[in-house]
């Protein structure tokens, strides 16, 4: 049906009423700025392809779920879908992928950093049968990675390359790639076994199939960001990280419990230093210098966890000082049990470096169950 708002709209051509052949999977958050660009890019790199772009965003505050609802309201193509309560990249390309009925589902970032005039080169491929996917690559000839803001954000991409190549079952030279593209079906199939978290999505779908899948990576250009802020940092490749040790371990065990262990393990190296510095300052006993290092500890342990673990329910604002409280009363039982244990075995002559470890992994089971139930599910 042609477009009889044609002053209204700024972005894409008059609406196709056809079943859409691939479904552009972007998750986003707040990328409003970049919508509008986005949709125009597609439009002319798609053009004589049947297709629908669906936006899955985690309730950005700058609007980025407005701007592409006055889009969809003159163009069927676009949709929206707004996340409340929950984010993350992966959750979210799997909520928009399994919304969709189109015969191929491709996902890209809202940045505009990925290059979408390669869609339909990874379209043909899949078409052709000989590939299970298809991959956007920074790394074959022809690509180029020259768009990373950074010298650090280098060095976590290629660093995270070469981990997920260790475990990859078939060569892959970008597995921390962002664009890729595979038939909807294989990606309902493989949805069964995704671990859902984090930002890595790719590295997710192919170690979550059963046999290698056949892959082909076409090369990118990996442009420089136009508007908006980057979201790799390294509490990006932690969470990385946890995904290939979930998938090590089969997914036997959460990746929530990876990460929080990890936090953990850090925590019982800060309540240690903390511990040593307090008994080498001041003579207060070590029931007492146990009792601050346990403190510190649990402050730690809840600001990196809020930060790692539950990013994607990361509290802010008045949220998070209601977590921290929380968290630090009810966490206190841990903690009781944490210095009497601590302090029985000191009096038992256990050395205080091994009375207090003990006592602080006591302290870490307890918070995780707690963390779990109830500190992120406050809100």
């Amino acid at each position: 049906m042609p477009d009889t708002n044609t002053q209204e709209r700024q972005a894409g051509s008059p609406a196709d009423s056809r079943t859409p052949v691939l479904s552009v999977i972007v998750p986003c958050y707040n990328e409003r700025p970049n919508v509008v660009p986005m949709i125009e890019k597609l439009d002319a790199a798609l053009a004589g392809i049947a297709w629908e772009v669906i936006y899955v965003d985690d309730n950005s505050p700058d609007g980025t779920a407005a701007e592409v609802r006055r889009i969809a309201r003159h163009d069927p193509r676009v949709r929206c879908i707004r996340r409340i309560g929950r984010r993350g990249l992966a959750s979210a390309v799997i909520e928009g992928a399994l919304s969709s009925s189109a015969d191929y589902v491709a996902v890209i970032d809202g940045d505009l950093q990925h290059d979408e005039s390669r869609l339909p080169t990874m379209l043909a491929a899949l078409q052709g049968g000989g590939y299970d996917i298809t991959v956007a690559s920074r790394h074959v000839d022809g690509g180029d990675n020259s768009g990373l803001s950074s010298k650090f954000r280098h060095i976590l991409s290629d660093g995270g390359i070469r981990l997920a190549q260790a475990f990859l079952p078939v060569r892959l030279t970008d597995p921390m790639s962002g664009f890729f593209m595979l038939p909807r079906p294989l990606f309902e199939d493989l949805a069964r076994g995704l671990n859902g978290q984090g930002f890595k999505i790719l590295l997710d779908l192919m170690l979550s199939s059963t046999a290698p899948l056949r892959v082909l990576e076409v090369p990118a250009r990996f442009r420089e960001r136009a508007a908006g802020e980057s979201k790799m940092d390294a509490l990006v490749m932690i969470q990385f990280g946890g995904l290939l040790l979930d998938k090590v371990f089969g997914g036997l065990l959460p990746l929530r419990f990876f990460s929080f262990a990890l936090v953990g393990a850090l925590g019982v190296v800060v309540h240690l230093l903390i511990l040593a510095l307090v008994r080498q300052t001041t003579n207060w006993g070590f029931e007492a210098d146990q009792t601050i290092a346990t403190i510190v500890a649990m402050v730690f342990n809840f600001q990196l966890n809020n930060a790692i673990t539950y990013r994607d329910q990361r509290l802010k604002g008045p949220a998070l000082w209601r977590g921290l409280i929380l968290f630090m009363v009810v966490c206190g039982f841990g903690a009781v049990a944490n210095i009497g244990i601590a302090q029985v075995l000191y009096e038992r002559h256990t050395a205080w470096t091994v009375a207090g470890g003990i006592g602080a992994m006591i302290g870490v089971v307890w918070n995780y169950a707690v963390s779990a139930t109830l500190v992120w599910r406050a809100r």
